[in-house]
């Protein structure tokens, strides 16, 4: 700023000693310059500070609308197709605004990249029934974004993906194999699992390669029983030495004011076919994480794993008991301090087997509530939803470290994937201390299973 100022000086200055003649004699031409060099001046300082000296433009490109209709929604993220908003043929920084009662406030919201592009934003606070609430998305030409003060931000240290939301820990995605303990087969190592997450407060709530199952590795998802090419394929019990997961890479990274995350792709391997590894399915993950609460007491946390068979021959995932998308459970919950309730009213010493919309898992913690837990829902589109639930009973491994559940949308039934079709699944994890209601369960899993109507108009 101050390279700038002096700049300026030096141009007064030689403009007015070019003809000193004529500048005493003309009084009027001289007050002329000496303006422009202060607008000159002030000019360069608006540039240097930011200060707005002149008026900020926009042009609205979309008018939205969302419609809750019969149900309620409360810290709901939402999106909307930008199809038909041609963002390319605008210059400057995108701004969602909310119109209320003739007054506007500007939303924090951001682009989801895809084809085509979506808008996401967090529809804040208590919406009721049969509501409207209405947006403008505008282009700004000195846009001061608006965003929430803590963002959704990634650390790789090379082996993890470590998500925080206000410098507090959410969950990590560990993407290389992690090595096994001291004198157990190097066959159980993976990697392409999600440990540890944990509560607003800061409790670990997941468990990796428990003595009693080497093979659990916190939050991930391989499948049990397969038939893949005539031959019966194992991508769980990693002793089997059948098969195993890998990640492959990370696709994408995310980070921003609504929400952060990942994309990886997993190859499920083949061992047993006489020609050595070979691929059978392919699996991408999409994990996001959104900034839900101004005052990060709660966690909302989006998972999808979209399976496409790897090869021409297809794959069955086969009926079988416990399979899929899965959690181990931190050691400190036993069946005298874990607390579970299904959508159903089961719980711990009945759930299994039963079907489910949520299942809320909650124990003993370290924070100052007492407690902690997970609210796991699932979601309409899913294949032989409401799932099945795989949970150990009361009693299970003695009574002690065994809290461990599983969505299985191939307890019952087969479950063909074939060749060139995309299969996905979608589950959405709530992460809390304290305790939370029946109630709110049911609101939480409604807003995740039926968003509201969302209706886009381009303007041009």
């Amino acid at each position: 700023m101050q390279i700038k100022s002096g700049i300026v000086f030096i141009i007064i200055y030689y403009i007015l000693k070019l003809n000193p003649i004529q500048v005493l004699s003309d009084m009027y031409y001289r007050f002329n310059l000496l303006i422009t060099s202060v607008f000159l001046f002030f000019l360069l300082l608006n540039l240097s500070t930011g200060t707005k000296l002149l008026a900020q433009t926009s042009s609205t490109i979309a008018e939205i609308s969302v419609h809750t209709e019969s149900s309620s929604y409360l810290n709901a993220p939402v999106s909307v197709s930008l199809q038909g908003v041609h963002l390319q043929l605008h210059e400057g920084d995108l701004q969602l605004y909310e119109l209320s009662g003739g007054n506007e406030s500007a939303v924090a919201s951001q682009l989801k990249p895809g084809n085509p592009d979506q808008l996401v934003w967090i529809l804040d606070g208590e919406t009721g029934p049969n509501t409207v609430r209405n947006y403008e998305l505008r282009v700004m030409d000195q846009a001061e974004r608006t965003v929430n003060s803590s963002n959704v931000k990634i650390e790789d240290d090379g082996n993890s993906l470590l998500f925080t939301i206000a410098d507090k820990p959410v969950l990590n995605y560990r993407y290389t194999e992690i090595d096994v303990p001291e004198g157990v087969d190097e066959i159980f190592r993976r990697g392409g699992y999600i440990h540890p997450i944990w509560s607003p407060g800061g409790e670990v709530l997941s468990r990796i390669q428990p003595p009693d199952h080497y093979h659990h590795y916190g939050i991930w998802n391989p499948w049990t029983r397969t038939e893949f090419e005539g031959r019966e394929v194992d991508f769980w019990n990693l002793g089997s030495g059948q098969g195993t997961v890998q990640a492959k890479q990370i696709a994408e990274r995310k980070s921003g004011s609504v929400y952060g995350g990942f994309r990886a792709v997993h190859d499920h391997i083949d061992f047993t076919g006489q020609a050595g590894e070979k691929i059978a399915i392919n699996e991408q993950w999409e994990v996001d994480i959104w900034n839900v609460d101004p005052e990060q007491n709660v966690w909302m946390i989006d998972f999808t794993s979209t399976l496409n068979p790897a090869t021409d021959d297809g794959i069955t995932i086969k009926e079988y008991r416990y399979q899929g998308f899965s959690l181990r459970a931190t050691e400190k919950w036993n069946d005298d301090n874990t607390y579970i309730l299904t959508s159903e009213g089961y719980d711990k010493s009945d759930a299994n087997a039963t079907r489910a919309r949520w299942i809320d898992v909650n124990g003993i913690s370290d924070v100052s509530e007492g407690t902690s837990g997970i609210l796991f829902m699932t979601n309409p589109a899913n294949f032989n939803y409401p799932e099945q639930l795989r949970i150990w009973p009361v009693g299970a491994n003695n009574g002690i470290e065994n809290v461990y559940i599983n969505f299985n949308p191939a307890q019952d039934r087969d479950w063909r994937l074939e060749p060139g079709s995309s299969y996905a699944l979608k589950y959405r994890m709530f992460v809390y201390d304290g305790t939370i209601s029946e109630d709110e369960a049911n609101l939480y899993w409604s807003n995740f299973a039926q968003p509201p109507k969302i209706e886009i108009k381009p303007v041009r």
